[in-house]
């Protein structure tokens, strides 16, 4: 009799294995696809964290989250956003900032990742399928081993955080101790690389405002996780290669790299100019540009703040939504539309202000299908953001004691809404007040930001019939624009 070895050391017959139920989850296993997979590892991701913030012992310095609240607070650490409707620094004990910062590690570095150093580690076989799943994240355009892979990116991850930890144990030292020290340092460079926001301190970095050598360290952490380990690793070969004019470097990398760039310096000078006399006012000259860099940086999907940003200007707060909606880059911890989309588009823009047919960026034309994606990711986000202000807006303005009241908080709710589609963290005093209505939209945002609404979709969608897949209707125009 033919034999089925599954699992090792336990063979089973092939019309044993046909007749058994194990037959319908192995083929229920090999039809889902990679981005129903993905999503339904983040989901059990938040079912264990939530879980064990509902039933572990010895992680509240009080009474313990309700569900809803803990939900929302496990789903702000995987989904790496920073959003609480808690003091997360007062509210859990040491072994409760521990739980948190596991899921935000899990969450930053991804399930599929450790999935993968975990059957390597056993010495199994990748299938193809696996490595276009683990492959899938990161955008690469070409088959590679993923073991070798995860393990580079695990490496660089944990490398760029410990010296991060370090950095910050020696500048923190004085402050704290050693052992104080040690634990705030480990935190918040593990929650600062991820993007996460969370903090172990109840104003978070509000009180390092006047050390722009804090907020630099943390600003680095930040800058390197929204890159991501792909554009990292390149954009480090291209500086140490001999001739740099010779080795070109990729569209994705240099598309990554120059809006990043452009945005941290833009940021930094608009929110100087904007916030030198209201909130950066009572600070000196060099922890006024500090900080306005520090919140350039972390607007992008960080989640940290030096200042309050129920303080600042209109102006700023809005500056502050468009960064976010902008994000980090592809294949990194953070969330948004991601920096590649933002260069696509604007090389779109400029190619039909021009009147050429094909958009170019780096020396080179962007496929028509990057293109079609790219409007079809910011069309999607833009009508997920929209509907959910408008939700927001109802479910949290009716308690409004005036008209005006409720007209001034618009621009919270908008700003928590862009903050928690994009993953980042940062609000406007609003979380903690948020209605139940409130909070199960914001987890469902934050869920979906984290997995990009495309990857969100297409784990939701039904399978098209093969022989309707490719049919197309007969075509007829229309005039726009």
């Amino acid at each position: 009799m033919e034999r089925l070895d599954l699992v090792d050391g336990l063979p089973i017959t092939v019309d044993s294995f046909l007749r058994s139920p194990l037959r319908w989850l192995w083929l229920r296993w090999f039809s889902i696809s990679p981005a129903t997979l993905l999503a339904l590892s983040f989901a059990v991701l938040i079912g264990v964290g939530t879980a064990g913030l509902l039933w572990l012992p010895a992680l509240y310095t009080g009474p313990r989250l309700g569900f809803l609240d803990a939900l929302f607070t496990m789903t702000s650490a995987v989904c790496v956003t920073g959003l609480s409707v808690v003091n997360t620094a007062t509210a859990f004990t040491r072994w409760g900032h521990l739980w948190l910062l596991v899921f935000i590690q899990l969450g930053g570095l991804g399930l599929v990742t450790l999935t993968t150093l975990v059957i390597g580690a056993l010495g199994r076989r990748l299938s193809l399928r696996s490595e276009v799943i683990v492959g899938a994240p990161m955008d690469y355009t070409h088959r590679q081993n993923v073991l070798s892979l995860a393990l580079r990116v695990a490496r660089f991850t944990l490398g760029v955080e410990a010296l991060g930890a370090l950095l910050l144990w020696l500048l923190w030292l004085p402050r704290f101790g050693w052992k104080e020290a040690a634990w705030h340092a480990v935190f918040h460079s593990v929650s600062a690389f991820c993007n996460a926001g969370f903090s172990t301190f109840s104003d978070s970095l509000a009180g390092f405002n006047r050390e722009p050598l804090t907020l630099l360290v943390i600003s680095f952490l930040i800058i390197m996780g929204s890159l991501g380990y792909l554009s990292s690793e390149e954009a480090l070969r291209w500086w140490r290669s001999r001739d740099q004019r010779s080795r070109r470097m990729s569209v994705h990398t240099f598309a990554a790299l120059l809006v990043t760039g452009v945005l941290l310096v833009g940021g930094t000078v608009l929110f100087a100019l904007f916030e030198w006399r209201g909130a950066l006012a009572p600070l000196g000259y060099v922890d006024r540009v500090a900080n306005a860099w520090f919140m350039s940086a972390t607007a992008r999907t960080a989640g940290f703040n030096s200042v309050s940003y129920s303080e600042v200007s209109n102006a700023s707060g809005f500056f502050t939504i468009l960064l976010m909606v902008v994000g980090g880059s592809p294949g990194s911890t953070a969330g948004g539309l991601k920096t590649t989309t933002l260069a696509v588009l604007g090389a779109l823009a400029f190619t039909r202000i021009r009147g050429r047919r094909h958009a170019e960026l780096h020396g080179r034309a962007i496929p028509e299908g990057t293109i079609e994606r790219t409007v079809s990711l910011a069309l999607i986000a833009f009508g997920v953001m929209t509907a959910a202000v408008f939700v927001l807006s109802f479910t949290e303005g009716r308690g409004a004691e005036s008209v005006q009241a409720a007209r001034a908080s618009f621009l919270p709710v908008f700003f928590e809404v862009v903050s928690a589609f994009c993953t980042v963290g940062l609000t406007m005093d609003m979380s903690p007040s948020l209605s139940v209505a409130g909070k199960l939209l914001i987890i469902g945002l934050m869920f979906v930001g984290r997995l990009g609404p495309l990857s969100f979709f297409a784990a939701l969608s039904l399978r098209a019939r093969t022989h309707l897949r490719h049919v197309r209707p007969a075509q007829e125009d229309l005039i726009v624009g």
